[in-house]
């Protein structure tokens, strides 16, 4: 679906870029295709200081896509990735979408549990880990489908060719990566609309880990939208057929030229706004991308001088981090002419704070989820456009946002009726090609989310101005962000529940400046010896040993009872509401 004109009308857009794009029928690898052609021997990502060109990219891509080909992987097969960011990662990547297959990004923090359900979920033919992690991978395949799994690590940053210590029927990584790289054109017949490109998991708004299906017809129309909105860009075919850009817009209002531009990354591509803003858009555009394994506020401030970076993008935690690094004040970012923030909300202050270090460069806030591939709305980012601090910005080409009415609160946030007027509270709800599919095997959860209009319905509640400006205000349910991350307060109190002596319990966020919010439990004990044997220290234990670090819990209270609401409802905004006042957060 084509929406040609933003409801309500947007009254700030880039001079001379229309409100629509074609979107032009090919498959998510010809995004790698045009940029080997065009970009050649410029550097796509350094690792370690190690390079990698778009040339090189390229063939290691195509090698990859092969040797899957040549193992009977191909269009209809699920491939899924277990890897933290590195230098290989880009190459396998592009190699499952060259080859046919579907990409399917997979956390490599899982514990077993998780890594097999979304596996088995999947049906994953296909596994590419990571070293460390392969006592996690080898407890979770007997529960799977997947038949082959492929091994790399940190050996194979620096050279692709270097060998792991493997266990027998596990593959080496360094056998794909050395394969044939002709460009076989094994994407030949993808059918955009309905072969998936992604297979991504979520929780949504309920917990439940779902798989969202983006078609190549997403993936290739989100980077395009985020693409031609970022660099002042329209779709174009090179004389190959593949896809590429016209910059239109001139340097007064996007002074960054393409195939000029350079970022540091810390968002995980396993992540939507990670595959699709920091890998597809970089490679689109010819962006240097310089990977950091983790984040050290102080190694990525040298960086950002070393490498003369022209975007400092990231969660809002990585700016508060920055801003304590001593000498940030008389450190030379001069090159910088934007900051990015995304996950989770930019608070004004520290908005003004970054103005005032970097006065004249743009800072702006987007908004996207999974199911709409990655990104719906974004703040301006044209020297001449309005930012309004606060706000998620503007919805992206072809996209429509309608704040719609809440039902009785917001843990059941479809209320019906009209769409709300500007500057009136409720639920964002999304229209627009970028829009998912649907949730793979899950149609009744596809038509919660999606009406019969056509809208998604997102679960976080928001504000429309009258200038067609976002502002998040609220989440639905009770989802927490941590560091960016998603945090279910669900998943955590199903643990908690399980450790003999927990009567009761509720997870909620404390306010936290660098983390966002912290998960806490408040936990009423039985009445017996299991009860009375409860500590906080062992509760936070039997949860934290089965959690991925960033849902760990950071805190437990033991109160009487937990508030609940004449329904048996837990009413969880009391219990955030003392969190509040305890830690001093508006």
């Amino acid at each position: 679906m084509t929406v040609t004109e933003p409801s309500p009308a947007v009254a700030d857009w880039p001079p001379g870029l229309p409100r629509s794009l074609e979107y032009p029928k090919v498959p998510a690898g010809s995004i790698l295709r045009a940029a080997v052609h065009r970009w050649g021997e410029r550097t796509a990502f350094v690792h370690h200081d190690v390079p990698l060109t778009f040339t090189e990219l390229g063939r290691r891509a195509h090698a990859v896509a092969n040797w899957l080909a040549d193992h009977g992987i191909g269009r209809g097969d699920v491939v899924a990735v277990h890897l933290p960011n590195c230098r290989q990662y880009p190459a396998v990547y592009y190699g499952v979408l060259l080859s046919g297959a579907t990409f399917s990004p997979t956390n490599p923090l899982l514990p077993p549990a998780g890594l097999a359900a979304q596996l088995a979920d999947a049906g994953a033919r296909l596994l590419v880990t990571w070293e460390q992690v392969l006592p996690v991978v080898r407890a979770a395949l007997p529960a799977t489908k997947v038949e082959t799994v492929v091994v790399t690590g940190p050996a194979q940053v620096v050279d692709f060719a270097a060998r792991l210590d493997l266990a027998e029927g596990e593959v080496d990584l360094a056998d794909l990566l050395a394969a044939e790289d002709a460009d076989r054109r094994l994407d030949a017949g993808v059918d955009v609309g309905a072969d998936l490109a992604h297979l991504a998991y979520t929780g949504g708004t309920t917990g439940v880990s779902k798989g969202v299906e983006l078609p190549h017809r997403n993936v290739v129309t989100n980077v395009l939208q985020s693409a031609c909105l970022s660099s002042g860009s329209l779709p174009a075919l090179d004389d190959r057929g593949n896809l590429t850009l016209e910059q239109i817009c001139g340097e007064q209002e996007y002074p960054t030229r393409l195939g000029t531009a350079t970022l540091i990354n810390l968002t995980p591509w396993f992540h939507a706004m990670g595959a699709i803003g920091y890998l597809n858009v970089p490679v689109m555009t010819g962006t240097t991308v310089v990977v950091h394994d983790r984040f050290n506020p102080a190694g990525y401030l040298a960086d950002a001088v070393r490498h003369r970076v022209t975007t400092i993008g990231g969660a809002p935690p990585v700016f508060v981090a920055l801003l304590r690094v001593p000498g940030i004040e008389s450190a030379d970012l001069s090159s910088v002419r934007n900051i990015a923030s995304g996950a989770a909300p930019l608070p004004v202050p520290l908005i003004e704070k970054l103005k005032a270090l970097l006065p004249g460069v743009a800072v702006g806030e987007g908004y996207g989820l999974t199911e709409v591939t990655m990104i719906a709305t974004g703040n301006p980012s044209f020297v001449s456009g309005t930012r309004k601090p606060g706000t998620v910005g503007v919805p992206v080409f072809d996209t429509e946002i309608s704040i719609q009415p809440l039902g009785r609160d917001a843990s059941s946030p479809r209320g019906g009726g009209a769409p709300l007027p500007p500057g009136e509270r409720g639920e964002v709800c999304i229209r627009g090609p970028q829009v998912m599919r649907g949730y793979a095997n899950r149609p009744e959860a596809t038509a919660e989310a999606i009406d019969a209009g056509g809208w998604f319905h997102s679960g976080d509640v928001g504000i429309l101005d009258r200038d067609g400006y976002l502002s998040i205000v609220d989440r639905t349910k009770d989802m927490l962000l941590y560091k960016g991350y998603n945090v279910f307060p669900r998943e955590l109190e199903e643990i908690l529940f399980s450790v003999p002596g927990v009567a009761g319990a509720a997870v909620v966020g404390r306010p936290d400046e660098e983390a966002g919010e912290l998960p806490v439990a408040y936990v009423v004990r039985t009445g017996d010896d299991a009860g009375a044997a409860l500590t906080a220290g062992s509760l936070m234990t039997a949860v934290n040993e089965r959690v991925v670090p960033y849902k760990r819990l950071r805190g437990v209270e033991f109160v009487d009872a937990i508030p609940v609401s004449a329904a048996g409802k837990v009413l969880k905004r009391e219990l955030a509401a003392r969190e509040r006042a305890a830690f001093g957060a508006s």
